[in-house]
């Protein structure tokens, strides 16, 4: 399956800024990629369009990222991929286990910490309180997600920068970094390392649900290595494309921005692609309603 990405992000800027972005593919989806036109920064000037030198660098979970200094004006951030994938849904083992944390590897052990958005010394009790019964490994896990899921409302009108998983577990509504924060939170409480992915995710074979936009899921350690979570999906997807992990979202953030830079214009999509380049758009898409 060929799964095509792409963005086009514009800001206005009343003053020059530093920025850094993380908006290149993960190293390790290289192997998978068959078309990539990396992070291209511009500042527009009228019909004037200006390239902006990026210094790309690794970050310390071996994230791809950029820093550009920006100058005044207008400035519009775009790329676009396309990868190769199984066309799988995601993986599922119910039987796979849980170690305990003495046995985990070292660079598994930050993800059972508290950090910027999930408060796990806050809500030790809680999550004990609802998920101690539970068999380790996989079944909790599973019931971690689908609680989080059944409790808490999808709302684009609900974010906020600042919301904290104690937040979302108290006000039951967010977007989708929401439900992966209380869910992350939850599960590291439970001493099992859950750790924050940001991506693209289309509705790849899945109805329509809206105009596209980055993704965020979460991966757990289980019998050795991670598995895909998703919170507000609580079902298999297909067509995840990795972009970043991280402790939450404050370490895979999209943009940082050293400075004011006002939104002006956002368009990501990620569709199935045949081997000639034609989109596959998924069932109730506008465009496949105007073509019929």
């Amino acid at each position: 399956m060929l799964i095509r990405s792409e963005f086009d992000i514009q800001f206005q800027l009343p003053a020059p800024v530093t920025m850094l972005a993380m908006l290149d593919l993960h190293p390790s989806v290289d192997a998978f990629a068959r078309e990539v036109t990396p992070l291209a920064v511009e500042h527009v000037d009228g019909v004037e369009v200006s390239r902006l030198v990026t210094e790309k660098y690794l970050d310390n979970f071996g994230n791809r990222c950029s820093r550009v200094h920006l100058p005044a004006g207008a400035v519009r951030l775009s790329g676009s991929n396309v990868v190769e994938i199984e066309g799988a849904p995601d993986a599922v083992k119910e039987d796979a286990q849980q170690a305990e944390v003495r046995d985990l590897p070292a660079a598994a052990l930050p993800f059972l910490f508290a950090s910027r958005y999930c408060e796990v010394d806050r809500m030790c009790g809680l999550a004990c309180d609802l998920f101690g019964g539970m068999p380790k490994g996989w079944p909790l896990a599973a019931a971690i997600r689908d609680w989080v899921h059944d409790h808490v409302r999808f709302d684009y009108n609900a974010a906020r920068p600042t919301k904290t998983a104690l937040d979302v577990f108290t006000e039951r509504v967010g977007v989708c970094r929401d439900f992966q924060h209380l869910a992350i939170t939850l599960t590291r409480a439970m001493n099992l390392p859950a750790r924050y992915v940001a991506g693209y995710l289309g509705d790849i074979r899945s109805p329509y649900a809206g105009p596209g936009d980055f993704s965020a899921w979460y991966e757990i350690f289980l019998d050795g290595r991670w598995w895909t979570m998703d919170a507000r999906h609580n079902h298999p997807r297909i067509g995840r494309v990795l972009m970043a992990t991280g402790r939450d979202a404050t370490d895979v953030a999209i943009t940082t921005t050293f400075g004011v830079a006002n939104l002006t214009h956002f368009y990501v999509e990620s569709n199935e692609t045949d081997g000639e380049g034609n989109l596959i758009l998924p069932p109730g898409h506008p465009e496949t309603s105007i073509a019929a």
